[in-house]
């Protein structure tokens, strides 16, 4: 006599997997792929949004080391120069520009202005003005 879950003498369980242990469907794994896609593009986002302010942290941080040097210069010889990008890196002492920031120091008799930038940051062009008291 066969008693219901048996076959030739195995119980179901013995046979394979239950009912309930199927494992995913085509459903569940669509829905898993779509949120993995959204949190990736959210990710991406911020993390270009995190490089921009970088780059500009780096052009403030740039027009600081050059407002320092040429203060340090005005102390030493009393008088404040005029420069552009890689040829700072020579008028200022002390003075290293960091990669790709466009800098620019210009002499204003008893004080000086400058500015600075980065291609890959948000554009906006950060002012440092000596008589106003500092970065603008």
């Amino acid at each position: 006599m066969k008693v219901a879950g048996q076959c030739a003498g195995l119980d179901r369980n013995q046979l394979g997997a239950d009912l309930n242990d199927r494992g995913f469907t085509l459903i569940e794994l669509m829905v898993a792929v779509a949120l993995i896609g959204i949190l990736a593009a959210i990710a991406i986002t911020q993390f270009s949004s995190y490089r921009q302010r970088g780059f500009d942290a780096s052009a403030v941080s740039d027009l600081r080391n050059a407002a320092g040097a040429e203060e340090g210069l005005f102390a030493t010889s009393g008088a404040y120069v005029s420069c552009r990008n890689a040829n700072c890196g020579q008028r200022l002492p002390g003075f290293r520009l960091s990669k790709n920031v466009t800098i620019r120091m210009r002499n204003g008799g008893g004080s000086f202005t400058g500015t600075s930038t980065h291609p890959n940051g948000t554009g906006r062009v950060w002012t440092y003005d000596s008589a106003a008291g500092g970065l603008q």
